[in-house]
């Protein structure tokens, strides 16, 4: 039988422990790293929330992408054109969906009707462009029914926080205020 040298075997027993700690390290690290919106008074959490990745920059997106769907079709742009902006639509709503859940469930609930609605109408307006006028129709549908399922998520973070979120697409010069100054 051949033998190790004893710094190997030293090694090889050691070679665990530190595997282990490094998981212990990493999982201390990320548990350090959960999102301050898991912590605080549900209003805090929600403020938080809102001016985070998923706040009211994510539902003024929405906003915008429907409003330019209907300028696009109101100008008879080139059916490309139009599914450009649709595609869009599509993809900030998805994005949107990632962003979730929020602090408060009714709120992810607001959100994701919200949200889920927008991608349909994108979808349905992108395969509709140009050959479906019917897909375009319920793509408008869709698109009138998502102003009131925004205002719904709106008005429950007002209810939450006391505060009107900025739904700019566009940083606010003092970038700490997730409600944009307003009051």
């Amino acid at each position: 039988m051949a033998h190790q040298p004893v710094g190997a075997l030293r090694r090889a027993h050691t070679a665990p422990i530190f595997v282990i700690v490094a998981m212990l390290l990493g999982a201390v690290v990320l548990a350090g790293c959960a999102g301050q919106e898991q912590s605080g008074t549900p209003s805090v959490r929600v403020s938080t929330w809102v001016s985070g990745a998923g706040g009211g920059a994510a539902i003024g997106s929405i906003e915008v992408d429907s409003r330019n769907i209907d300028q696009a079709l109101a100008h008879h742009n080139s059916a490309a054109a139009i599914k450009e902006v649709c595609a869009l639509l599509t993809n900030d709503a998805e994005t949107a969906i990632g962003q979730l859940p929020t602090p408060d469930n009714e709120l992810t609930n607001d959100l994701n009707n919200a949200y889920e609605d927008g991608a349909a109408a994108g979808d349905d307006c992108y395969k509709g462009a140009g050959s479906t006028p019917s897909l375009l129709k319920r793509s408008a549908e869709e698109r009138k029914k998502l102003v009131p399922l925004i205002t719904t998520a709106l008005d429950r973070i007002v209810a939450l926080t006391g505060h009107t979120p900025s739904t700019s697409t566009t940083q606010p010069a003092d970038s700490s205020d997730p409600f944009g100054g307003n009051t």
